[in-house]
């Protein structure tokens, strides 16, 4: 039985890591999806068959411009005909001592990993209220929501703001039926995390890989996360399975924050 069959997903962050194997996961258990990067549109159609391209629409463009919200969900009605799940994953990382003026890195940080989801989020849960039969709403949060690091303030404080923004949209839109969830991640494999082995080798003065190596040893069970291990999380989020959820983030992070 596939989980997710005739439901339609908009999935931000797609052009690889954790986007492209959720919207893979999608596929698989029958959902059809708009995938949304800043990537060229072939080049987010790459990864997958030509039998999954038959239930995919690639969308290239950049969440930071206004205009380009509500155009996500008009292309997803547009080709597809609804929109039932929205997985705000699209995501930027930067690092820094407290005390440097970043105040370049701060506007791109919030402007990416807070104004465009919760933007994306309001479009998408009108789109929802219109059709009148509910809907998912999934918000990629991360286990650095949950705590302060001397060095990554401002991501930090966006993906609080992300679990935050996800509580209080939960209780917005539970009189419409929307789920409104989170997952945090924790660290996870992917090639974002070779940049931010790269600034911690910088400001720690560390070998490159060293951090990479001591995260992912001092994981509970022993690993980084791959890409895949979100997508079971995800499809659970995103089915009939999780009706009774909502107002939650949880935490897929291999034991790193227990909550």
């Amino acid at each position: 039985m596939m989980e997710l069959a005739k439901k339609v997903a908009i999935v931000t962050g797609a052009g690889s890591g954790i986007g492209m194997a959720i919207a893979k996961g999608y596929v698989a258990e029958g959902a059809k999806c708009l995938l949304v990067d800043v990537k060229p549109e072939v080049e987010l159609l790459e990864a997958f068959t030509l039998e999954e391209r038959a239930s995919l629409q690639a969308l290239s463009l950049d969440l930071n411009d206004r205009a380009n919200i509500q155009r996500v969900v008009d292309v997803a009605v547009e080709r597809f005909g609804r929109v039932d799940i929205l997985l705000n994953n699209a995501a930027v990382f930067d690092m820094g001592p407290l005390l440097d003026d970043s105040w370049d890195s701060y506007e791109r940080i919030f402007a990416v990993n807070v104004r465009s989801m919760f933007f994306l989020m309001q479009a998408a849960a009108r789109q929802m209220v219109a059709q009148g039969e509910g809907g998912k709403i999934i918000n990629m949060a991360s286990q650095a929501g949950r705590r302060g690091e001397a060095l990554v303030a401002h991501y930090c404080a966006s993906k609080a703001a992300v679990i935050s923004y996800t509580q209080s949209s939960a209780l917005a839109l539970a009189q419409h039926r929307i789920n409104v969830n989170g997952i945090a991640p924790g660290v996870v494999d992917t090639p974002m995390w070779d940049k931010v082995d790269a600034l911690f080798a910088k400001y720690e003065n560390l070998e490159p890989g060293q951090k990479k190596r001591q995260v992912g040893e001092a994981v509970p069970m022993g690993r980084m996360g791959i890409p895949d291990d979100f997508i079971g999380a995800a499809v659970f989020l995103a089915s009939p399975a999780s009706d009774y959820v909502t107002a939650q983030t949880l935490n897929v992070d291999g034991g790193n924050w227990m909550s």
